[in-house]
This record gives C-alpha cells, sequence and structure tokens, in this order.
C-alpha cells in the first residue's frame, strides 16, 4: 500500500430534493443581486453626473474583478467545504449589491464595481461547482434548471428596482435594504447544500493559476453563445427601432422577452438533455440560434425580427449551462477548470456590445449581426467539445449517492 491517503467516499443526498432546491434558490439570490442592480444604473449616472462614456468604463470593470478573483474560489471552498464557501462568497455578492450606490466619483464607484465582480465571480464558480456536483449525486441533468433560476431571480427583482427608480426612492438606500433582505434570504437557503470537502491530504490548489487548457476548448463554445447572448441582449432594441422601424415601446420590450426566453428554455433544457445528450442537443441549439440570426438578418419588419430574437435565445440558453458541466468534470480540480471556462466565456459578454457597435459603425447593424449568426453556427461544428457533459453522464452514475462508493476526484475544488 503507498503512503497516500484515500479520499473518503462522497457524502450521500440523504435529501437529495432538498439539495436540488437548495441549489437552486442560490442561483436565484445570485441572479436577484445583479436584477436589483442594473435597475439603478440610471440613478447612479445621474448621482455622480456621468457620461456615456464614464459609465461604460466603470462597467467595465464589474468583469475585470470576476476574472481575476474566479481561480481563487477553489482555494475557499478547499479551506472551508463546499457549502461554507458557497455561503460565505454569496453572502459578500449580496452584501456587494449596496456599493456602487454609495460611490461618491468615479474612481470609486469603478473600485466599488471591481470588488461587485470579484465577489460574483467567486461565487459564481463555487456554486456551480456545487450544481455540477450535485447533479453527479442525484444521477440526471440539473444544471440548465439551475442557470433558468438565475434568471428567474433576476426578472423577480428587476421590478422592485423598476418600482423604486419610478417612485424616485433614493438607490442608496434601497440597494442597501435589497442586499439585506438577500443576505437574509441566503443563509436558510445554503444550509441544504451538501458539505463537500477535500480528502485528507489533498494539496491546497494555488492562489492563482491559469486554467487548464482543456478547459479552454469548451469555454470557446460558451464563448460563443454568450456572445450571441450579449449581443442580442444590448442590440436588439436598437435593431428593432433602427433596421425595422419599431416603434420605441416594441424596442424597449425586446430586452424582457428576450430574457423571458432564456429563463424558459433553460427550465426545460434538462428535459430536452436527458433524452437528447449534450453534444446532440448543443448541435441543434445551434441550429436553432444560426436559424434565429438568419431570421434577423434578412427581417425587414418587427414581425420577423422579434421571432428570430426570441429563436436565438431558445438556441444559446442550455449552452452555458452544458459548458460548466463538462467544466466540472475535468480532471482532478473541477473549480479550476470551472473558473477557466467561465473567465473566456464572460469574457465574450464584455466585449460583444463593443465589436457589435464598432462593426455596426463601419457596415451596418445587419452586418454585425451576421457575425452573431456565424458564431452561432459555429456551435454546430464545437458541439464535440461539451461530450464531457455526458460521458459518464448523470444518467450513468446513481451509484455516486452510495456512501460506499468512493470519489476519485479531489473535491477540494468543489
Amino acid at each position: 500500500m503507498s503512503g497516500t491517503t484515500a479520499p473518503p467516499p462522497p457524502e450521500p443526498l440523504t435529501a437529495p430534493r432538498r439539495a436540488r432546491r437548495s441549489i437552486a434558490l442560490v442561483f436565484g439570490v445570485h441572479g436577484a443581486v445583479t436584477g436589483s442592480f442594473v435597475t439603478r444604473i440610471p440613478w447612479i449616472q445621474h448621482h455622480l453626473d456621468l457620461s456615456a462614456g464614464q459609465l461604460g468604463l466603470a462597467l467595465v470593470m464589474p468583469a475585470v474583478g470576476s476574472s481575476l478573483a474566479m481561480p481563487l474560489a477553489g482555494r475557499f471552498v478547499h479551506r472551508y467545504g463546499g457549502r461554507a464557501a458557497v455561503r460565505g462568497l454569496i453572502s459578500l455578492w449580496c452584501l456587494a449589491l449596496a456599493l456602487p450606490a454609495l460611490a461618491p466619483s468615479l474612481p470609486a464607484l469603478c473600485a466599488a464595481l471591481l470588488v461587485y465582480g470579484a465577489t460574483a465571480g467567486m461565487a459564481d464558480v463555487a456554486m456551480n461547482a456545487q450544481g455540477v456536483e450535485i447533479e453527479e449525486r442525484l444521477g440526471r441533468s440539473i444544471m440548465s434548471g439551475l442557470h433558468g433560476m438565475w434568471s428567474v431571480g433576476g426578472l423577480l427583482a428587476s421590478p422592485f428596482g423598476i418600482l423604486a427608480a419610478h417612485l424616485d426612492l433614493d438607490a442608496r438606500i434601497q440597494l442597501a435594504v435589497t442586499a439585506l433582505i438577500l443576505l437574509a434570504l441566503a443563509q436558510p437557503v445554503c444550509r441544504g447544500l451538501p458539505d463537500i470537502r477535500a480528502h485528507e491530504g489533498a494539496e491546497e490548489p494555488p492562489r492563482f493559476a491559469l486554467p487548464p487548457r482543456s478547459s479552454l476548448v469548451i469555454g470557446l463554445v460558451g464563448f460563443c453563445a454568450v456572445f450571441a447572448e450579449g449581443a442580442s441582449m444590448d442590440w436588439s432594441g436598437v435593431y428593432l427601432r433602427d433596421v425595422t422601424g419599431a416603434s420605441a415601446t416594441v424596442a424597449a420590450a425586446s430586452y424582457t422577452a428576450f430574457s423571458l426566453t432564456m429563463a424558459v428554455s433553460r427550465l426545460a433544457g434538462d428535459a430536452a438533455i436527458r433524452r437528447l445528450g449534450a453534444v446532440r442537443a448543443t448541435r441543434i441549439s445551434g441550429a436553432v440560434a444560426t436559424a434565429g440570426g438568419l431570421l434577423v438578418v434578412a427581417a425587414d419588419s418587427p414581425a420577423l425580427a422579434i421571432p428570430g430574437f426570441a429563436l436565438i435565445g431558445v438556441g444559446i440558453a442550455v449552452i452555458v449551462p452544458l459548458a460548466f458541466a463538462a467544466a466540472g468534470r475535468i480532471g482532478t480540480n473541477p473549480s479550476q477548470a470551472i473558473a477557466g471556462v467561465a473567465t473566456v466565456t464572460y469574457t465574450s459578454g464584455l466585449i460583444a456590445p463593443a465589436v457589435i457597435g464598432t462593426l455596426a459603425q463601419a457596415t451596418s447593424l445587419t452586418v454585425s449581426f451576421g457575425l452573431v449568426t456565424a458564431l452561432a453556427c459555429a456551435l454546430l461544428l464545437s458541439a464535440g467539445a461539451l461530450r464531457l457533459a455526458e460521458r459518464n453522464s448523470p444518467g450513468e452514475n446513481v451509484t455516486a449517492m452510495s456512501p460506499e462508493k468512493p470519489s476519485g476526484k479531489d473535491l477540494s475544488a468543489i
């Protein structure tokens, strides 16, 4: 026998429904923080008297903070365990909601949004890794539904921010109260999560490490999907108004319609993934998104463009959840792979609006969405990269719920 310590058997899900419900609610709380913040961005801009360019600079900071902090999530989980790490990081994310509105100047706002993004990214990695582990122990796909719950959380929270803005409430007070409410909700929710810990003798993850190469290929699939998502969410209203001649009301409603389409598709996506498998589901999704992009490019009226954007939403809805699920099954350090996929994927969301705007300025919005269509088509060719999401898939892994079945993974990163 070697001197290494064998990993302990995974903790059985004695209450699988509770575990699934708990992680779903964690995703909902995470989405609610985002939904609360975005509704008060106009107040923050007006309060600090920021130009469009200054606001744009500030809004880059969350993505920068996320990218820098995501690799640290695995270290938190290794040291404190999965349940405590998710609880601590989601709590910090809730509290960070209050920071941007308290900023007295542009530099302070950038610093606040850097912290806001860092806590968001670490919580995102920890809860996705927890979701992958719960999915494996349950023996069926749940990641698409979890991301659907994130969308639902944002949709449920945003009306409160809209109402606060309508009543002209001070965002400093409204976001602080919202942060405390979401913080209070997060505490009991996290109690139902399984307490996943590193086996004795497992090496602590480094403070910062480059993502493994295997995660980069998966990340590029997510990159294509999030580019299409970011472009559609930020530019669909402008496209409807300027290209198809839609009214201001129809153009303004495009974001809500697209978000609803994404949420519904993600909530229903797990059933399709279980039936089709990750690769076939990705190829079909890519075909649907490509058809939607072609419809948008060809549209000369809102009646054609709106269904096109809806098809893009349906087509890309399950791609990011599948990318995280595949990353979570790479090697012995799943959180490092998930962080790598998240970094590549979310970078796409950061650059997509700028790329679309620059290309539209040089050519036209129609040409810009031709690029979106091409990236959607790339999902058809790259679907095989997500095969890990179905290899030793949840459907074949039901024995993982047994306490006698040891896990070969180093769960320190989950």
